[in-house]
């Protein structure tokens, strides 16, 4: 999947239409994306996230959710603090 739009910092919308919040802690992963910067989506199954953006060349990731949704009450600031 390619990028469609990334005006917000937190919020990233694929070609597919989907559109995804990225997680805080993760947002500095996210600068070096361009357009044509192909993603893989994955389900993650952890609390925090329910997907991860995956950069096949060079294997990075990010959490997300569904740009609707919410992070879980405390979740961000018990990651960012190593929790």
């Amino acid at each position: 999947m390619k990028i469609r739009t990334h005006a917000e910092s937190h919020i990233v919308e694929l070609d597919d239409g989907s559109q995804w919040k990225i997680f805080p802690g993760d947002l500095a992963t996210t600068l070096s994306w361009k357009p044509e910067t192909d993603l893989r989506l994955e389900p993650s199954g952890e609390r925090v996230n329910s997907h991860v953006l995956v950069n096949p060349a060079d294997q990075t990731r990010v959490r997300v959710i569904a740009a609707d949704e919410s992070w879980p009450d405390g979740a961000v600031k018990n990651a960012l603090k190593g929790g």
